[in-house]
């Protein structure tokens, strides 16, 4: 499985961006996508996670719910990061993710990471 995200980009405080993620290869054998960030001390945080079902398994990180939904297309090709009322403290590297297993196991396949920065 290949990952691809969308170009991440540059916004001011309170502003939003939507981060996009394109799958190919063996996209049946995913069972959750999402998205971590990686933290300015090299930690990597799940942000988003969500089921390859109906779409009712999902999981936002606390801090961040009402302010990042995840969604996906009907297929397991696509999903998408909508992050709204953006905040300095969002800036981070952002990773698109996919495992054959549950939201808070191991992520076998991962993007290549891109940047958003948000200014204050």
């Amino acid at each position: 499985v290949q990952l691809v995200e969308s170009e991440g980009g540059s916004v001011q405080a309170g502003g939003s961006l939507r981060l996009s993620c394109t799958a190919s290869g063996d996209i049946f054998s995913i069972k959750t996508m999402g998205w971590y960030r990686q933290t300015p001390d090299n930690l990597r945080d799940l942000v988003a996670a969500l089921g390859d079902g109906d779409g009712s398994s999902t999981y936002i990180a606390d801090s961040l719910k009402g302010r990042f939904t995840i969604s996906r297309d009907n297929g397991k090709d696509m999903w998408f990061l909508q992050m709204n009322n953006l905040k300095p403290e969002d800036t981070d590297v952002y990773y698109c993710v996919a495992s054959r297993g549950g939201a808070f196991g191991h992520y076998h396949y991962w993007g290549q990471g891109t940047q958003v920065t948000v200014s204050s």
